[in-house]
């Protein structure tokens, strides 16, 4: 990947990423989830209908902490014909690379990870879409001010060290940021900085003033910041009315090629949409159970996560969620130095329908 700028990164920054991305490929290496190479050429193609029967002794790996507790504490899990290996891997960077260590059959993330991994010589298909019901009163992310930063509103962002991540969402925001205020990225100073590595490093780049600018989650993370450095003159400002708030399921392409794993993948998504819309019935459950049990927060801060989310969106049609993919692509393929892709590509409509199926189904089962 090009670097976005010629600003230089502090070494602390370079040398705790280069430890991470190390110890992740190690991670895999002897991960128990490894699973052994899959037959690219497959025997399913991408254009068959998907299969109904699942064949004994197969296997999903999946990533996403949150439907794992969901299925776990329903007992839903037990209900399949298959088996779901839960594997603790969130994020674009961390997913792509488990897709390319055979360790992950279904990842979680927001819309730019599938670009990135297509662009990477990695083919993905999304099968699962959801967004928030209002996007623009519940951003997914906000934008973080360094204490020393000089910065009270978005037009003081020109001239501006901003963090930057070209494998993720943020990068989307950023340059939607610049956008809407009439900038380009020579208007500010972009520092290239993957938001997963090392967990915090956005925030601690901004609390150690070595960016000015970083997009960090909505709710808790952005929290957390102004308590830990809101004495100290950091801030939280909303970025432009964009919608920042997508999240998906995909998989590798092979993994479609399989028919055992195409036909768990059908029926997984199904329940997937249902965990979904559980998650919206049963906000305080799931608060209880899953953050405040399970992930050890105060109550005051697992309400807050939910009440930051909103009400949650399973279209049942394709055709936004595939106008939003290319409105990406588009903004993002040229300041990237990337090829421009047709976003319909990234998408198995196969799926289109199933996980607002299991939306639907667990909505109507709540009422």
């Amino acid at each position: 990947m090009p670097r976005a700028t010629t600003a230089r990164r502090p070494w602390g920054f370079i040398g705790l990423a280069a430890f991470v991305v190390v110890s992740i490929g190690l991670l895999f290496a002897f991960a128990p989830n490894r699973q052994p190479p899959r037959d690219a050429s497959g025997d399913l193609a991408e254009t068959a209908a998907l299969p109904d029967t699942v064949p004994g002794g197969t296997v999903l790996v999946v990533g996403d902490p949150v439907t794992q507790w969901v299925f776990e504490h329903l007992g839903w899990d037990k209900k399949l014909p298959f088996t779901v290996k839960w594997a603790q891997i969130t994020g674009g960077p961390d997913v792509t690379e488990a897709f390319h260590a055979k360790a992950l059959d279904v990842g979680l993330g927001a819309n730019v990870p599938p670009i990135h991994a297509t662009w990477v010589g990695l083919p993905v298909r999304i099968v699962a879409f959801r967004q928030r019901l209002d996007p623009l009163k519940h951003p997914a992310f906000v934008l973080a001010i360094a204490p020393k930063a000089g910065i009270r509103t978005l037009a003081d962002l020109r001239g501006k060290r901003i963090a930057f991540s070209p494998s993720q969402v943020q990068s989307q925001i950023v340059l939607l940021t610049l956008k809407a205020l009439g900038l380009t990225k020579n208007d500010v100073k972009l520092v290239e900085l993957p938001s997963s590595i090392g967990g915090d490093v956005y925030t601690s780049a901004l609390a150690s003033n070595l960016v000015d600018v970083a997009p960090i989650g909505s709710g808790i993370v952005a929290e957390r910041y102004l308590r830990k450095f809101g004495k100290d003159g950091a801030r939280i400002i909303p970025h432009p009315e964009f919608r920042d708030d997508a999240v998906l399921a995909y998989v590798p392409a092979e993994v479609l090629h399989d028919p055992a794993k195409a036909a768990a993948l059908k029926q997984f998504v199904h329940w997937w949409g249902r965990a979904q819309a559980w998650q919206q019935t049963h906000r305080d459950e799931l608060a209880r159970g899953y953050y405040v049990e399970h992930q050890g927060l105060p109550p005051a801060d697992a309400k807050l996560i939910l009440a930051a989310l909103g009400d949650i969106d399973v279209a049942r049609g394709w055709d936004q969620p595939v106008a939003y993919q290319q409105a990406a692509i588009d903004l993002l393929a040229p300041e990237m130095n990337k090829p421009r892709i047709d976003a319909a590509t990234l998408f198995d409509r196969r799926f289109e329908e199933i996980a607002a199926n299991g939306f639907a189904t667990g909505l109507a089962a709540d009422h």
